[in-house]
């Protein structure tokens, strides 16, 4: 990049090269606009793109009517479509919901409802017996099976849209973390990064992910209320030592503040429980205390009576950016436009934390729609 004081003239600027920043940048450079994304890092999709469970959620959970809910569903089926065609590696292995106390039950119906308001016609609702004859190790008291649920490659799907980006004369720009924007609401908004460096953009999408709220507190000419109080969730996430004796992914009800310790697979076959919900306030540090894995062996063995003593190892710790605290309601994705701020050619992205990988494609076309408006 050109480290002149001179500022360098760029139709849009990209504030992030996680999944959803890529994402964003490929449906703009695909609609002819010359993009930059801009990451503080020294390789795409290190932060929240890389440590999470690579599920592509089927839209179940989310609150009818909100964007989590309608983006889930609309991405899911894009980014299988898109994988497909890219040949990103993905798995439609499917996910049983499972209740592992009675009193649970009834709570399946409910939440079968719910996913069906929210588009998700193709859930069952299975007994013991028959979730148990698909997996043969389970516990439970009957469950929802939900066979469009998956898994993918999350740093092979990246590489995939930051091909698309560059092939599409875009630039995805590493190691150029942003310092400050004055936003303009006329002409070009003044994007600088830390080596001084200074962009003139039409426009800016701020999808910094973890970072998001405190770098929109730089930016000049927005208004304050505008930006989020931001939390930390960590989740943290234990490996299986030894080959799993499941096919599908397990979950259990969801609990305040996430889905609670699930058991995913990767596209090998290897099994991992998580996350937890560890509420923090560094939002850099992925350490992972081995003492938490005592709490795991008590909530896997609610559905997996068998698990080994001591087959349980660390793995890694995401972290989740929300916009809503312990004890709150889980919030939704806030995406802000010129319609919200009143800023022309910005538009925000704050809270995108789970479906945010699911959703990344279907979040790429709101912001263009945003900004085309």
């Amino acid at each position: 990049m050109d480290t002149a004081s001179q500022a360098e003239p760029v139709d849009v600027v990209v504030i992030g090269a996680g999944v959803v920043g890529l994402a964003v940048a490929r449906a703009l450079a695909l609609e002819g606009r010359e993009v930059w994304v801009l990451e503080s890092e020294g390789s795409i999709g290190s932060g929240i793109s890389a440590r999470n469970s690579e599920v592509i959620h089927a839209g179940i959970y989310y609150p009818q009517g909100s964007l989590k809910a309608r983006l889930c569903v609309q991405g899911r089926q894009q980014l299988y479509a898109y994988c497909q065609a890219r040949g990103v590696a993905f798995r439609r292995c499917g996910k049983l919901l499972v209740a592992t106390n009675a009193s649970q039950w009834a709570t399946l119906a409910q939440v079968q409802a719910g996913a069906l308001a929210n588009g998700v016609d193709d859930l069952q609702l299975l007994s013991a017996a028959q979730a148990i004859a698909l997996e043969p190790a389970l516990a439970c008291h009957g469950a929802l099976w939900s066979p469009s649920t998956g898994i993918v490659d999350s740093h092979g799907l990246m590489l995939a849209l930051q091909g698309d980006i560059e092939h599409a004369g875009g630039q995805v720009v590493l190691q150029a973390a942003v310092d400050k924007v004055a936003l303009s609401q006329s002409g070009r908004h003044r994007v600088w990064t830390r080596d001084g460096t200074c962009l003139a953009a039409r426009a800016v999408v701020n999808a910094a992910g973890l970072s998001a709220a405190a770098l929109a507190r730089r930016f000049a000419g927005l208004a304050a209320h505008h930006v989020p109080r931001e939390f930390f969730a960590k989740g943290n996430y234990f490996s299986l030592a030894g080959k799993a004796p499941f096919q599908r992914l397990v979950y259990p009800l969801p609990e305040p503040g996430g889905l609670g310790v699930h058991l995913t697979l990767d596209l090998a076959g290897q099994a991992k429980f998580g996350p937890d919900v560890q509420w923090v306030d560094d939002a850099t540090d992925y350490s992972v205390d081995p003492a938490r894995g005592a709490a795991f062996y008590t909530e896997v063995r609610k559905y997996w009576p068998a698990l080994p003593e001591g087959a349980l190892q660390v793995a890694y710790a995401g972290i989740r950016p929300k916009i809503s605290g312990p004890g709150q309601a889980a919030a939704d994705f806030c995406v802000q436009g010129p319609q919200t701020h009143g800023v022309p050619g910005l538009v925000n992205l704050f809270g995108i934390e789970s479906p945010g990988l699911t959703s990344a494609l279907a979040l790429a076309e709101l912001v263009y729609e945003l900004l085309k408006e």
